[in-house]
Order: C-alpha cells, then structure tokens, then sequence
C-alpha cells in the first residue's frame, strides 16, 4: 500500500479482495483516472482477447496429440469457409459442410455411448492450452466406467450446435463437446464444455448442460472432468440434460 502511495497513485479500498480474483477492481486513481499501468494492462489484455478470437488450431499437431488417447480421430470443418465468415455467420458455425457430413457418414464404428468433440470456437488458444489434458482425462475415466467411446472428431470453424450433427452422424447416445470460449480481458484462454444427451439436429441450448471458465486460473482442467464425469452420470440415470438436470440437485431431480 504504501508502495501506491509513493507511486502517485490513490489506493482502492478493495485492495485486499484483488487476491482472490483476476477482475478488474481495485485499480486505484490518479487524480481523477486510472494509473497508467493499469490503462497499459487493459490495452494488453484487449489484444490478447483479439488475438484468441483470431487465432488458429494446428489441426495436424493436435490430431496427433488427441490419437495418443487410443481412438481415431477425424477432422471436420463447419460450412464457415474463413474466419470472417465464421465471426459473421453464426450459423454456418453450427452446420458441417457437405464432406465433412459424407465424411462422418462412412466411418465404419458400432454405435457408442459418448462422443468427444473439440472445437476451436472464439478461442483457438484455449483449446491449444486445455483440450488434450481434459480429453486425455475423460477418456481414461469413460472407459473405467465401463462406456463406450465414438471416434474423436475435431472441428475448424465450429460452434457449439455442431455437436449435435456429429452426435446423430456417430449414433452416439450422448455428446460433449470442448470448445473455446468468448475471450474476456482476464480470461482469453477459457474453455467450455457442453453436454447433450440424445444429440440429434434441431436442439437448442436448453437442452445442454455447460461447464465454463475451464483453464489453469478458473476450473482447473483436473476438476473440470470429475465435473464432466458427474453430469454424464447424472444424464444416463435421467436420460435428459439441459434445465431439468442441476449437477448440485441430482437428488432432487425427477426423470421425465
């Protein structure tokens, strides 16, 4: 404290609440803004959020890390043929394009329990950072328990609807789906995972559980597969995810 006062810089009475969280408060004032360090750092954080929406998954590098699980692993895009396109069409995001569909469509594997599914969404980076400890993670604890796991796909381009595609493609009884989170200015590299029991084109997102803020400094990717291995539990006892099944309530849920 005394280091801000000697600095020219008006302390903040939240100072001490700055230890449990990477917000933004308690920046302190110089007359009547905000220090210059911490204008620079808001100025850093913006162009890290940018440069995750804008960034790049290196397909190959990753297939060959997700094939280290032990199943195959196919590469699909979504109809969004660039990046622009992706940020401006929502929807092409949510659908494979036509060789990706016929692709899907000639895998020769017997209908699963689950399918995992990763995709770059608006934020290629978080995948890069989360994506193979939490699938490496599912995979050996699916497999303890005695499920059945589908190929692993990979999608370019994609957004969270387009596991329900793939799902019905694999005739997977439930998907889940890792996929890169809207950067924030404290959290451009955050994953998210969604949940859909019976995915089938058409579902929207009341018909999904999600588990978010996936990374190092939020829900360590450890934590967030016994989250994830929870609500796959819950989803087979119930047959349903989305609104009706709370991962804190499963006792006093009802099967429809």
């Amino acid at each position: 404290m005394n280091e801000i006062r000697k600095a020219g810089v008006e302390p903040d009475e939240w100072q001490s609440l700055k230890a449990y969280t990477n917000a933004r408060i308690a920046l302190g004032r110089t007359g009547v803004s905000v220090p210059l360090r911490e204008a620079l750092q808001f100025k850093l954080a913006h162009a890290h959020a940018k440069d995750a929406v804008y960034s790049a998954l290196d397909m190959t590098d990753l297939q060959n890390q997700l094939a280290a699980c032990g199943l195959p692993v196919y590469c699909v895009r979504s109809r969004a043929i660039h990046r622009d396109m992706y940020l401006q069409r929502p929807d092409l995001g949510r659908l494979l394009d036509e060789r990706s569909a016929e692709q899907l469509q000639q895998i020769d594997s017997p209908a699963a329990d689950i399918c995992i599914i990763v995709a770059d969404g608006l934020s290629a980076t978080a995948i890069t950072q989360n994506a193979i400890q939490v699938v490496s993670g599912l995979v050996e604890k699916v497999q303890q328990t005695g499920f059945s796991l589908a190929p692993i796909v990979l999608v370019e381009q994609g957004r969270v609807a387009i596991m329900d595609a793939i799902g019905s493609l694999l005739n997977a009884r439930l998907a889940i789906i890792l996929i890169g989170e809207r950067p924030g200015l404290s959290s451009f590299d955050s994953m998210g995972a969604y949940i859909t029991y019976a995915p089938r084109p058409g579902l929207t997102d009341e018909s999904r559980n999600c588990i978010s803020n996936i990374r190092e400094q939020g829900l360590a990717p450890v934590l967030a597969v016994d989250n994830i291995m929870d609500l796959i539990r819950s989803a087979f006892r119930f047959q349903l995810t989305g609104v009706q099944l709370k991962a804190d309530s499963n006792a006093d849920l009802l099967s429809a």
